[in-house]
């Protein structure tokens, strides 16, 4: 019974680890960082701007277009709902390179994470 209770506590903290990813993340000059540009459920993401210059923020679905635009100001948080199937793109139009802190959340199934110029 005990190896029973322990295995299915193991198991929820497993499956609760794996619905959250934290990172930090460095995008060059000129370029974008893309989260979720594939097939995937709604997720959230708690960014912070680790940076001494604007980023900007917005959402591209798969299936074209872009919404939800935030500016992140050096130094602050902002927290993004995004649908599923739909791309986050944090863009940094600085002639610096930036860092942001990525915490993502309730990520079921895979997010592709990349850049583009």
């Amino acid at each position: 019974m005990k190896k029973l209770i322990f295995s299915c506590v193991a198991l929820i903290v497993i499956m609760s680890s794996c619905r959250t990813l934290t990172s930090n993340t460095v995008i060059k000059a000129k370029e974008s960082f893309v989260l979720g540009n594939n097939q995937h459920g709604a997720y959230s993401v708690k960014l912070r701007n680790v940076s001494n210059k604007e980023i900007s923020v917005h959402q591209a679905p798969l299936s074209g277009g872009e919404h939800s635009f935030v500016v992140v100001k050096p130094y602050q948080w902002a927290t993004v709902s995004v649908e599923s199937n739909t791309a986050l793109i944090v863009d940094n139009k600085s002639d610096s390179v930036i860092s942001v802190d990525l915490k993502v959340y309730n990520s079921f199934g895979s997010l592709s994470m990349g850049y583009k110029n």
